[in-house]
């Protein structure tokens, strides 16, 4: 990897890590992919190694297992110059408000362990003195609604957490980058009816993610701009109004 920059990105499997992935590799960088079952992110990195002309890593990670974070990180090869996070678990609403044990895994998978570890990293990055943060939220956490609101709680929680990180390191070396998709068609989202002005595809995804970390210079990202004007909508609408909309 030596001579070239280097993207770790947490959540390899998923099909917009896959396409962020492709995106980097078509660019020239060394990839780090980490995933909880390795073996699954495998099958990808053949395509990725022929693109970046090395063998691509693959590290199991748990973003779920906190005590094991800082030595995860404290043990990559090579710290890497950005780092892309793309996990996420969209659960199931009515189950979430029967069964908190799934409430709670939708809740940590999209927020807690994404959070402690963009933070972990972003203390590396700054004492090293360089680095590149992106997480991938939600247009979900702009307002809670009743039809996702534990999944729509913690993308709020996350967008938050970037949104103060940020400003703390907003004096230093290191940036941090909230990039909200919108609907994506995905194996997440297969089974809803998505409408196709705000519907953007994987590798769409990749693209602005790609764009904004490495040559915008916007904090927030809206990867269909519409997004941007349905969710200040949304916002502005009041409480009593909103009640009623059931959303």
């Amino acid at each position: 990897m030596a001579g070239r920059k280097t993207l770790l990105l947490v959540g390899a499997t998923s099909d917009i890590g896959r396409a962020v992935a492709s995106r980097y590799a078509r660019e020239g960088w060394a990839i780090v992919l980490t995933a909880r079952d390795p073996s699954a992110a495998r099958r990808d990195t053949d395509d990725l190694s022929v693109r970046t002309g090395e063998p691509v890593a693959v590290l199991p990670l748990d973003v779920l297992a906190i005590d094991t974070l800082a030595a995860f990180v404290d043990a990559l090869p090579v710290l890497p110059d950005t780092v892309v996070c793309v996990v996420g678990e969209l659960g199931d609403q009515n189950r979430a408000e029967a069964d908190p044990e799934h409430a709670a895994r939708v809740m940590a998978t999209n927020y807690l362990g994404p959070s402690l570890l963009l933070g972990i990293l972003a203390d590396r990055f700054a004492a090293r003195g360089h680095g590149t943060i992106v997480g991938v939220s939600s247009v979900a956490g702009d307002r809670g609604r009743g039809s996702n609101y534990v999944y729509g709680s913690a993308k709020a929680g996350f967008t938050a957490f970037l949104s103060g990180l940020r400003n703390r390191l907003a004096r230093g070396p290191v940036r941090v980058v909230t990039v909200k998709p919108g609907f994506v068609r995905t194996r997440m989202t297969q089974a809803l009816s998505l409408p196709p002005l705000l519907t953007a595809e994987p590798a769409e995804v990749g693209d602005a993610i790609y764009a904004a970390a490495e040559r915008g210079r916007a904090d927030v990202v809206y990867v269909r701009p519409v997004w941007r004007l349905v969710m200040a909508i949304i916002r502005a609408i009041p409480e009593p109004i909103f009640k009623r909309l059931r959303l």
